[in-house]
């Protein structure tokens, strides 16, 4: 019976086997047909990409075809378009040139012509000219025959005759001339000096007491003035000014002595043209803007000084009435400028000579602080600028430097005497007054070309700030009575040909010299 069941469960394992066999290969069978199937629809729809993809390339192509013949098309067009108007323009240029070509030819005809005539008349001239020669040759043989002299010799003989006479009758009278001029010089000198006074005060007047303010058109000199004159009332009253108001074209002159009032008035005015508002109460706000403004710019220059020259210790007063100094002017110069550059020339001088650089920089930045005062107060620049710093609790030295920088009191001490020389070197350089420095040096070096170009002339120099040139003539040259007129004919050119104030002597020197040595 056991074995039976043996049989039996091996004949169900069997059967179990052969089952899962079964299904094994049934289930092969049946993903190799679904896989089949995945194949053959995948294929067919490869194959009708292909063809779609053919189609559109296809179209694609044709109308890239219909593209290029159109754009072939268009640019054929274009280019015939084109080669008409070249071809245009080369039948003008051609007519053009045809034109020209028979204007040359003519002007080429008419030029012949012309040197024809012209050979002729010189043919003719030559003819003549031979003729004039030979009667020329035949007089003069007839003179040296007379004379006794060649054509030459006539010559040399008439010219150092008329040479000799002229010239010292020409030294003779210019010596007369000379000497009737200085018997009436001293008068004609004093016409002179008192004109010139006159002439330059005006202009000095003019330039440190006159500012002129820009107007966008003469329409706003009328709002300016105001109705029944209130608003030019009120500026002269806020600002302490004169409004000049003229017929001089889009412009108003501010006319004050003191500086600092004449700044506020213009910075006020200029603000009053650029805001358009012009009334009383706008005037009074801007004039006390504009002498903030002032104010500021008083300070910040004062500050600028202290720091440019290294002067430290400064009271705020000082330094204020030193930026007063920027809108102060003299002879044409910036007096803040002069002060700085006495300082700097002071402190170097010191420097050289072991002293207190810093006491020379203070005392030379401080040596003309009282032009700030002076047209406030009765004194000279001197005593203002002595009694201010003194009452600053300044240094007794520098008090004595500033006092005596223009000879005023004598001098207590070595840095007053620094300061003074600093003063004159800063007021008199060229170029610090009224002529800059390139043009003093090319009139200078004008003036030594002129008296150097002159034969005779051995040397020349520009001497006195070019108010005198002295000029070297060599002695076998020119004698004495050639140099009265080499003197004259050297004035008169350096008058014709530049350009100076006041005069400029003309010193010529002939000096002859023997050396001889004893052995």
């Amino acid at each position: 019976m056991e074995i039976g069941i043996i049989h039996l469960v091996l004949a169900v394992a069997v059967a179990v086997v052969v089952a899962a066999v079964v299904f094994f290969y049934l289930g092969i069978v049946y993903r190799k047909k679904i896989s089949e199937k995945e194949i053959s629809s995948a294929e067919e729809e490869a194959r009708r990409i292909i063809n779609e993809a053919i189609k559109s390339s296809e179209s694609k192509k044709r109308e890239a075809l219909l593209e290029a013949k159109e754009e072939i098309l268009h640019s054929r067009t274009e280019y015939e378009k084109e080669e008409k108007s070249r071809r245009a323009d080369l039948q003008k240029q051609e007519r053009r040139l045809q034109q020209k070509e028979e204007n040359l030819d003519r002007k080429t005809e008419n030029i012949e012509r012309k040197e024809e005539a012209l050979v002729q008349k010189h043919a003719e001239a030559d003819h003549a000219k031979e003729e004039i020669d030979l009667i020329k040759r035949s007089q003069t043989e007839m003179l040296e025959r007379i004379s006794g002299f060649t054509v030459e010799e006539a010559k040399n003989y008439l010219i150092s005759q008329v040479e000799s006479e002229v010239t010292h009758e020409t030294a003779l009278k210019i010596k007369e001339i000379e000497a009737r001029a200085k018997e009436e010089a001293d008068q004609r000198a004093k016409e002179i000096v008192a004109a010139a006074i006159q002439r330059c005060a005006a202009d000095h007047a003019s330039e440190i007491t006159v500012s002129v303010v820009p107007l966008p058109n003469d329409e706003m000199k009328g709002r300016i003035i105001g109705r029944e004159g209130r608003n030019i009332r009120t500026i002269e009253t806020l600002t302490g000014v004169d409004l000049i108001i003229d017929d001089t074209p889009e412009a108003i002159t501010v006319s004050c002595f003191e500086p600092v009032r004449r700044e506020v008035a213009r910075v006020a005015l200029e603000k009053l043209i650029a805001d358009g508002r012009i009334h009383p109460t706008h005037i009074e706000e801007m004039v006390e803007k504009a002498r903030r403004e002032v104010e500021a710019v008083i300070k910040s220059e004062g500050e600028r000084a202290a720091l440019e020259t290294g002067v430290r210790g400064l009271h705020p007063e000082v330094q204020k009435m030193l930026g007063r100094l920027h809108y102060r002017t003299s002879y044409g110069q910036n007096v803040l400028q002069h002060s700085i550059e006495v300082s700097h020339i002071a402190g170097l001088m010191a420097s050289e000579l072991g002293l207190d650089v810093h006491s020379a920089k203070r005392a030379g930045l401080l040596h003309d602080i009282g032009k700030a005062l002076d047209h406030e107060y009765e004194g000279t620049h001197v005593n203002l600028g002595v009694e201010f710093c003194r009452r600053y609790k300044e240094r007794e030295d520098v008090l004595n430097a500033i006092q005596a920088h223009h000879g005023d009191v004598e001098c207590k001490t070595l840095m007053a005497c620094l300061v003074q020389a600093a003063d004159a070197i800063s007021a008199a350089r060229p170029g610090a007054r009224r002529e800059n420095l390139e043009s003093y040096i090319k009139r200078l070096e004008k003036l030594e070309e002129i008296t150097s170009s002159y034969p005779g002339v051995e040397k020349s120099f520009a001497i006195q700030a070019g108010r005198e040139v002295r000029v070297m003539v060599r002695p076998e040259q020119v004698s004495e009575d050639q140099m009265v007129i080499l003197a004259r004919d050297l004035a008169n050119r350096i008058e014709n040909e530049l350009e100076y104030p006041g005069q400029i002597k003309v010193h010529l020197i002939r000096e002859t010299k023997v050396v001889e040595y004893a052995k």
